[in-house]
């Protein structure tokens, strides 16, 4: 299914395209400069913001273009300062963005690194048994300018707590692709949104604070290892063995591992990048020691980084996290090996951090409201 808007969104457009159209009017070409700097630099909130735009210029905007085409709905902080922003769309879609902080030595919360995940589809189709954000389903894909204009609230947000002169452009240090929905199945979308994000005339954020996550889509990983940016890679693994995988990851049928690693090797090997394995650690399912030492050969074959994510708990699916000495267990068969791992610590449990947790929520409350 695909939402067709009334007006594209200004943020789906780049520096070329947005010329061209301009050009098409009769404007000449360094508008496009100025109104994207409004965009992303200036942070224009209304086409009356742009003041050095004539006013005939900024009515043609206005009938051509949405400037935000997502709305915040709720902002839920939790008290490891994760923020949740649940955004709604144009056509009433809910999807979820958060702000993860980490604060740094000697400086307030306002000043910690903040790390953005950003989602890419309204639901998800791959079925992961573990996942909260597929359980209503697949609605849509996100259109890039979607995608995008959860950046720019994010900023909003940030803008309001901390001085812009003493920020980034982009109010935020990294991205990371991991929201709700599986990134590569909308390709050209995300594509097209991260290079806006990476452009000296869009957000400036560097390929290196952009990591894309998959759950295992083989040919669009090799689609991405030929890309001219070299973003960076995670792989939501889960699963050690095909056996285990295959009970929580349906897309393990058709990428098993046999295709799944030598995808993710030659993705690493193009762009010179150390890839990310996402291993969620759920009780009694993938946390044994077996599957810590299968996943310490891959991660040693492939030269990879180890994400450990305790479970976190999704209302109306039974699965649990380990205990900490099981976690700490597992994570000590990886250390032993001199893998590279993080073992995470809870963030955002209270706020239904949980990739789509906070939207089925807010769904179910409106459906009752109407109801």
């Amino acid at each position: 299914m695909k939402f067709t808007p009334e007006k594209s969104p200004l943020t789906g457009e780049t520096l070329e395209s947005l010329t061209e159209k301009l050009r098409a009017q009769g404007e000449p070409a360094f508008r496009a400069k100025q109104i994207l700097d409004w965009l992303y630099k200036k942070r224009a909130r209304t086409w009356e913001d742009m003041t050095n735009l004539s006013k005939p210029l900024r009515q043609w905007l206005a009938d051509t273009f949405d400037l935000m085409p997502v709305t915040l709905v709720l902002n839920k902080q939790s008290e490891d300062v994760t923020d949740k922003l649940l955004l709604e769309l144009r056509d009433h879609s809910l999807i979820e963005t958060v702000i993860i902080r980490v604060p740094q030595e000697g400086v307030g919360v306002e000043h910690s690194r903040k790390t953005i995940c950003i989602s890419t589809q309204v639901g998800c189709a791959m079925g992961c048994v573990f996942c909260a954000s597929g359980l209503a389903g697949w609605k849509r894909d996100l259109s890039a300018g979607e995608i995008v204009a959860q950046l720019l609230q994010v900023c909003y947000r940030e803008d309001a707590r901390t001085p812009r002169a003493r920020m980034e452009l982009a109010s935020f240090d990294n991205i990371v692709v991991m929201g709700m929905g599986e990134p590569l199945a909308n390709y050209e979308p995300l594509l097209l949104a991260l290079r806006i994000a990476n452009a000296e005339w869009g957000l400036g954020v560097g390929a290196r604070r952009i990591t894309i996550s998959t759950s295992g889509l083989v040919p669009k990983i090799l689609q991405l290892a030929d890309e001219d940016i070299g973003f960076r890679l995670a792989i939501s693994l889960h699963g050690a063995t095909d056996e285990v995988r295959e009970k929580i990851m349906p897309i393990n049928k058709a990428f098993p591992l046999a295709k799944l690693i030598p995808a993710v090797r030659t993705f690493s090997e193009k762009h010179g990048r150390m890839v990310t394995l996402e291993f969620i650690l759920i009780d009694g399912i993938n946390d044994s020691l077996d599957q810590a030492m299968a996943l310490r050969d891959i991660a040693r074959d492939l030269h990879a980084h180890v994400n450990l994510i305790p479970y976190n708990t999704v209302e109306g699916l039974p699965w649990k996290r380990p205990s900490l000495t099981r976690q700490e267990r597992f994570a000590d068969i990886l250390r032993a090996a001199r893998i590279s791992v993080t073992l995470r610590r809870e963030k955002g449990h209270d706020i239904d951090a949980a990739c789509g947790q906070l939207r089925l929520k807010t769904e179910k409350e409106r459906e009752s409201a109407v109801a």
